[in-house]
């Protein structure tokens, strides 16, 4: 019992997971739209002999996929938020299920591209009414849709009901902003369509509708690579970028006659950042000295957009007539 009290003051919070339960709930109600519209599609497509409706609909399963994995994402996460078996709790599920959603956002432009090259090499009769009502029903739906998520994107506030606590930061939800850029990308798909669709029934410009598929194809691909770029640096632990790990070692070595001999930092979540620091001093000071160090310069610069540093570890190390004794936390 005699440790009680330096242990709880030296474990750490290990819960870097972004719980978004709004986020969550509206991206349930968005997938049982997203499906029943992708069903009316395919019916149509059946009953009035359309390819544009049928492709449209499949084209809109693969949203609903995406939005599966969203949701699963989601429950993983807040089932496994203290799971030990994770190093870091499961804060990169979520970026995970970005990733994954982003992947199916770029199969979705291939599939375009695809489409539309066959038929520019074939053209196809278009059923201009029935594609037109269908194609503007599924943009109101798409309307809808992206209101319902963009709240959610814009604000994803964490929050963790099961404990009592709220935290009122802002965190990049990965998560949600795939499954955003599918709404925007089936509203994208629809508006082009609409376009070419009206073009081809007033002015006979019927090639236009595959030149449309091509440019949002175009436009998706681009989403997908951003969000691309945004999460496999999380998932491969990239490291803080250069100016960052610079301060991190200006703010050591500003203090007494301190060394940096070893920096490592890599990404926990979509958020916070772990840190392994080798401190060498002929004045050496215990651990929570360096941290305090790096948590007051955070304190200051907390509006200055510098990364959050959640987990820290300092080694140091003592230099005299060239031994070295050790003291890690």
């Amino acid at each position: 019992m005699m440790h009680t009290e330096t242990l709880n003051r030296l474990r750490h919070d290990h819960n870097f997971a972004v719980i978004n339960r709004k986020g969550e709930r509206r991206t349930r109600l968005v997938l049982v739209l997203t499906l029943l519209t992708m069903i009316l599609e395919i019916i149509a497509g059946v009953l009035f002999g359309s390819m544009a409706l049928l492709a449209d609909g499949w084209h809109m399963g693969t949203h609903v996929a995406a939005f599966m994995i969203t949701l699963y994402a989601y429950r993983y996460s807040r089932r496994h938020a203290h799971d030990q078996t994770f190093a870091f709790s499961s804060g990169k599920v979520g970026v995970l299920g970005g990733f994954a959603s982003c992947v199916a956002l770029g199969v979705v432009a291939l599939m375009m591209l695809i489409e539309s090259g066959e038929r520019i090499l074939s053209p196809r009769i278009i059923q201009f009414d029935h594609a037109l009502m269908v194609a503007g029903f599924g943009l109101f739906i798409n309307f809808v849709c992206a209101m319902l998520l963009k709240d959610s994107h814009q604000h994803g506030h964490s929050h963790d009901h099961d404990k009592g606590r709220s935290h009122h930061e802002h965190h990049h939800d990965h998560n949600l902003k795939a499954a955003y850029f599918h709404v925007l990308a089936d509203a994208l798909t629809s508006v082009l369509a609409i376009i070419a669709l009206y073009s081809g029934k007033y002015y006979g410009w019927n090639w236009l509708d595959p030149v449309m598929g091509i440019v949002g194809a175009l436009v998706i691909s681009k989403w997908s690579f951003s969000l691309m770029k945004e999460t496999s640096p999380i998932l491969l632990d990239e490291s803080i970028a250069l100016k960052h790990k610079a301060a991190i070692k200006e703010i050591i070595e500003d203090d007494a006659d301190n060394r940096v001999a070893d920096l490592h930092v890599w990404r926990l979540g979509a958020d916070h950042f772990a840190a392994i620091i080798a401190v060498v001093s002929h004045h050496p000071q215990p651990p929570e000295h360096y941290k305090a160090l790096l948590a007051n310069a955070q304190t200051r610069q907390q509006h200055g957009g510098s990364p959050r540093l959640a987990h820290i570890t300092v080694e140091v190390h003592q230099c005299q007539d060239g031994e070295c004794k050790n003291e890690v936390s």
